[in-house]
């Protein structure tokens, strides 16, 4: 019978959460979606908080507004890391070795997924296969650097 379970800590600044789903690609995906999505939704909050203390009103409008965008925004990058981590994870699986070959590919597919989701034009989605994957790539080879 498939189980799940959450877990928690908190030391200093950084927050650690473990949410077990009962199986290592999802835990990992669910994972990279949550921290990503809170990231971007936290974003959203501090550059809205900035815009209505420069303009010096809150109203309920703007609120609604900081809200859907916090949820759009959040749904939105937490659904590119869940799709990055979880395709680097899996190829990882099937290749049997860590490297930043699994970083590249990883990036491909997230780039032409996300872009294939959103747009029908198959250039596009080519450019944004091979920008995810170089992405990814440099990020990976500023982790060995670093």
């Amino acid at each position: 019978m498939p189980s799940s379970g959450f877990s928690g800590t908190l030391s200093g600044p950084k927050v650690e959460v473990a949410i077990d789903m009962g199986n290592p690609l999802l835990n990992i995906t669910v994972d990279g979606f949550l921290k990503i999505g809170t990231i971007a939704a936290t974003r959203v909050a501090a550059e809205e908080a900035y815009h209505a203390a420069r303009k010096g009103s809150v109203s309920s409008h703007n609120f609604e507004h900081t809200l859907k965008k916090m949820c759009k925004e959040g749904a939105y990058w937490g659904t590119v890391a869940g799709v990055y981590v979880g395709a680097e994870y899996g190829v990882e699986r099937i290749r049997g070795r860590r490297d930043w070959k699994n970083a590249m590919i990883g990036g491909v597919v997230t780039g032409a997924v996300i872009s294939a989701a959103t747009s029908k034009d198959k250039d596009r989605i080519v450019v944004d296969a091979i920008t995810g994957g170089a992405i990814a790539t440099a990020a990976e080879f500023l982790n060995y650097l670093i």
